[in-house]
């Protein structure tokens, strides 16, 4: 059952931070621990992780508002403000971070080696500098890590089942989460030439961005585009949608609500689950749990979404063994 927070709490994430209840207030009410809550993009795209989120903290007893207070943070989309956020966590000395997204991660990290962090991330963390183990991360941290960077090159050998005629692709990435841009382009080219395609890697940081990328696109004569797993994209799911079936572009990409908005396919881990890990993770710590006894979490599941719809418009006819493979076929 989805787990639905109140009107204040709601109203305290759409404001990115907590509207009634700043730092210096909820520090006069010591019996209620406080939550800092750091993402590197906005609660209204991340409304479902966060649900998620706070059903995971619910199943181990802690309810916002009631016994638990959280102090929102979000960069929205500006991985540059996150360090100074953090920092503002830390100062407050709130109980536990709960750093989700891998820029806001890698904030929290720097910031603190004594208040536990709680990370959720799509990228590799003992790559990141994270953890040095994922079954004994010691010291403050510790978390849940999804497989998005390694099914970046799966999400291009679908589009080269489903198309294989198209001999030039592009990849778009966010040049912002530098090391994720990186670890999944360099996963996409080397795909690439296995397969034998022409790889081009498109770049966007800013929604004033996919104007020129979509240029590009027509300028490469491009047969497809997959867009990479990032905060950014992830927020911007319907948007892409949009402009992937307005220019006609046979387009790949990570969320459900992708494939929904129009998107040709969607495949990646189911991102609510590792929220709900992470809430997880955050009340077990809470509750006493110590952040180097607990094995950072891989979770592993992947779904994979059609739309039929979008297909026929493209003049696209899907074979019945990736029809099989799919987890929902929108039609």
């Amino acid at each position: 059952m989805e787990y639905v927070f109140g009107r204040r709490q709601f109203i305290a994430a759409l404001s990115g931070t907590a509207v009634a209840w700043p730092l210096v207030a909820r520090a006069q009410q010591p019996a209620m621990p406080v939550i800092g809550f750091l993402n590197a993009d906005s609660p209204k795209s991340y409304a479902k992780q966060l649900s998620a989120f706070l059903k995971g903290l619910s199943e181990v007893g802690y309810v916002d508002g009631h016994n638990v207070m959280i102090e929102y943070r979000w960069a929205e989309g500006r991985n540059d403000r996150l360090p100074a956020m953090a920092a503002e966590l830390v100062r407050g000395q709130v109980a536990v971070i709960a750093a989700t997204t891998t820029a806001a991660s890698l904030a929290a990290k720097a910031a603190t080696t004594s208040i536990p962090i709680v990370f959720e991330t799509g990228a590799d963390p003992v790559q990141l500098g994270l953890v040095p183990n994922l079954n004994h991360p010691g010291g403050n941290i510790t978390g849940v890590t999804q497989t998005n960077q390694e099914v970046t090159p799966k999400r291009l050998q679908l589009l080269h089942e489903l198309i294989p005629s198209a001999s030039i692709v592009a990849l778009l990435v966010n040049p912002a989460s530098h090391y994720q841009a990186d670890t999944q382009s360099n996963g996409a080219l080397s795909a690439a030439h296995i397969l034998g395609l022409e790889l081009h890697v498109l770049n966007a940081s800013t929604d004033s961005d996919f104007d020129a990328v979509f240029t590009n696109l027509t300028q490469l004569r491009a047969g497809g585009l997959v867009i990479a797993s990032d905060p950014f994209f992830i927020g911007r799911s319907e948007q892409l949608a949009t402009l992937t079936l307005r220019h006609a572009v046979p387009t790949i990409f990570e969320t459900r609500e992708f494939a929904v908005a129009g998107g040709l396919m969607s495949y990646g881990a189911d991102i609510g689950e590792t929220y709900r890990l992470a809430g997880n993770y955050t009340g077990r710590i809470l509750k006493g749990d110590k952040p180097a006894d607990l094995p950072v979490q891989l979770a592993t599941k992947v779904e994979f979404y059609i739309n039929l719809k979008t297909a026929k418009t493209l003049a696209i006819t899907f074979p019945l063994p990736l029809l099989g493979r799919a987890d929902e076929v929108i039609e």
